[in-house]
């Protein structure tokens, strides 16, 4: 059994991810940790990132979507093409830390890949606006956007290069394992998974999307009163 997500909740859950000071720490701690595991890995590789690679979700990793997110609420319901809209001619900002991390990254010499399910259609426009926040290496081979699954576009960065980081949001930003798995899946796949997050992959917090967002809550069953 799930229960509804009301509109209360989806409300909280936006007023989180956008207003909150506790996301933002989390943002600039993922990036801190980041940044810890970037330098131990070109130094591990002599000092150079010729060879390595980053992979990085776009949205809620790196950009910061939550007023598209807030407008999708206050006029009841995502809508596709509002979302495609946004992909064009929306004014996303960077999560804190973002912008030092990928810098960094270029400077190193270690690629970077943007891979996201953002539309290809609007491929154009997504560059456009990785581009105008100062983002390095937002060329067309390294912006990859909706098409194969994300574990096929891995696999062939992969074939070049040595990935020694992965950034999102979400699990199936990091392993194919977790795509459509279901939620009692999940669970058990980090699990199996322990080892890797906070090493090679860094999770950022996205109160607003996942598919837990249906799950049953799953109170305390208090004892009875005498």
């Amino acid at each position: 059994m799930t229960q509804a997500r009301s509109p209360h909740d989806h409300a909280m859950a936006i007023r989180y991810q956008q207003r909150s000071a506790e996301v933002k720490a989390l943002q600039r701690q993922g990036y801190a940790l980041a940044t810890l595991r970037l330098r131990a890995a070109v130094q591990a590789a002599g000092g150079s990132g010729a060879g390595l690679a980053i992979i990085s979700d776009i949205d809620e990793t790196i950009l910061d979507n939550s007023a598209i997110m807030a407008h999708a609420m206050v006029h009841e319901g995502d809508n596709v093409e509002t979302w495609k809209l946004w992909e064009r001619e929306g004014d996303p900002h960077l999560i804190p830390g973002a912008a030092a991390f990928f810098a960094l990254a270029d400077r190193l010499g270690v690629t970077i890949f943007y891979v996201s399910d953002r539309f290809d259609e609007n491929k154009l426009a997504t560059i456009a606006t990785l581009s105008r926040l100062g983002l390095p290496q937002v060329s067309a081979d390294q912006v990859q956007l909706f098409g194969p699954p994300k574990a096929q576009r891995r696999a062939a960065i992969e074939a070049r290069h040595r990935i020694i980081l992965q950034l999102g949001d979400t699990l199936h930003d990091f392993h194919g394992c977790f795509a459509g798995a279901t939620l009692e899946d999940q669970h058990r796949l980090t699990g199996d998974h322990a080892d890797r997050f906070g090493e090679d992959w860094i999770v950022f917090p996205n109160a607003a999307h996942g598919t837990w967002m249906e799950a049953e809550i799953r109170p305390w069953d208090a004892p009875a009163r005498r």
